[in-house]
């Protein structure tokens, strides 16, 4: 996909209100414009990357953009879970991100059991390939360091 890397930042809002109940995998939603204005090439699927929180650390990640095959959402969404206990939630914070790789293609599960040991394995490989030195040194990029709101980079 020749928009990867592919940088976006908003502000994270409620979302469907499941990550953490049902899945005990919390995960941050971007608005709906931020949503709008992925390019094109960006196909529905898993995807891996960095995140940061406001101006805090930066953290690994994994990210489902589309349509939530397993819960028949009707709005296609992105959904980051953050690779790091947070204390509290953090709506209406700044997200910041930067989508580094394809995981998989976003596919329905016949259990929640399925789709939470789907999203585990998705973490464990989110972890091993942003070890890899390319996809390392995104995580000192300066488009963490600088909170202007904006699309791209």
């Amino acid at each position: 996909m020749k928009s990867l890397p592919y940088f976006c930042r908003g502000e994270v809002v409620r979302g469907f209100g499941r990550g953490s109940k049902e899945l005990g995998i919390p995960t941050a939603n971007f608005r709906d414009s931020v949503v709008d204005n992925l390019p094109a090439d960006i196909s529905t699927g898993i995807y891996y990357g960095w995140a940061c929180v406001g101006n805090g650390d930066v953290y690994k990640m994994v990210m489902s953009i589309g349509w939530n095959p397993y819960y028949k959402n009707t709005k296609k969404s992105m959904e980051t879970h953050v690779i790091h206990k947070f204390k509290e939630d953090f709506y209406g914070e700044v997200l910041s991100v930067v989508l580094v790789g394809y995981i998989r293609p976003e596919r329905s599960f016949n259990s929640l059991e399925a789709l939470i040991a789907a999203i585990n394995s998705d973490i464990e490989e989110a972890k091993m390939k942003l070890e890899l030195p390319e996809h390392h040194k995104l995580k000192d990029d300066n488009f963490f360091t600088s909170t202007t709101i904006m699309n791209g980079h």
